[in-house]
């Protein structure tokens, strides 16, 4: 078995040559990288490369030939057909005629003599002629209507009014039922443009019902129809009958 004693000195001298060596080298790697970095940005810088752009640019299309125009023929100028008029002769001036001596008339300074005044009367004013408006004509006098005529005018207009009144009529529900019938005889006053002032029933039908619906029926037509000429212009009483029967 062998045994090696190493000396401690020798040791100490290997780690501070160790030590030594990693400083230098330390030393060494900093100032390469220094020396290194700076030109590795500057060379980095110029190397990049630029972009080139091309652009095409497209023919143009061809232009199309100009023709030229061929020459317009040259009229040939027309010779004047009209002779040229000879230029007017001078015509001799004619002699100056001679100047007479005038004398003016000797002026007179009397005045004209005045003109003759006429003289006349004067005339007497006449007096004004007033004629009178003519009168006016007298209103047409109205003819009174006989006992006749108004007569024959109470009976048609009483037709009249029965026919306007029937078309109002409205057989009442009761009278239906209980089969009630009659006629009622109405006693109207009218105006003269058919306005009813009054109405009363004069002859019962026997059916009170009957009787107010008759009235209703009055009620419902006025006003009547206008009157006859004959019966115009005043108030009067005529009779109408109403009837009432199942059909």
């Amino acid at each position: 078995m062998d045994i090696s004693i190493k000396n401690p000195s020798s040791n100490a001298r290997a780690n501070e040559s160790t030590l030594i060596w990693a400083v230098i080298c330390s030393i060494l790697l900093h100032l390469l990288l220094l020396a290194v970095i700076p030109n590795f940005k500057f060379d980095a810088i110029k190397e990049i490369p630029q972009e080139l752009t091309i652009q095409i640019q497209q023919p143009k299309p061809p232009e199309p030939a100009v023709v030229p125009e061929p020459p317009k023929p040259v009229e040939p100028i027309k010779p004047v057909s009209e002779p040229i008029k000879p230029l007017p002769k001078k015509m001799p001036k004619p002699d100056p005629i001679p100047v007479q001596d005038i004398k003016p008339e000797p002026v007179t300074s009397e005045p004209p003599p005045p003109p003759a005044v006429i003289t006349a009367a004067p005339k007497a004013d006449a007096p004004p002629v007033i004629t009178a408006p003519p009168p006016p004509p007298e209103p047409p006098k109205k003819i009174e209507p006989d006992e006749a005529d108004i007569s024959a005018a109470l009976s048609q207009y009483g037709g009249t009014l029965g026919r306007a009144i029937a078309k109002h009529k409205q057989y009442p529900k009761i009278a239906q039922m209980r089969g009630w019938q009659g006629d009622c005889l109405l006693d109207l006053k009218i105006d003269g443009s058919g306005n009813v002032l009054s109405a009363n029933v004069k002859e019962s039908s026997g059916f009170e019902a009957l009787d107010k619906q008759a009235l209703e029926m009055v009620r419902k037509a006025s006003p009547f129809p206008a009157p006859p000429e004959a019966l115009r212009g005043r108030s009067f009483d005529i009779t109408v009958p109403v009837s009432f029967k199942l059909e």
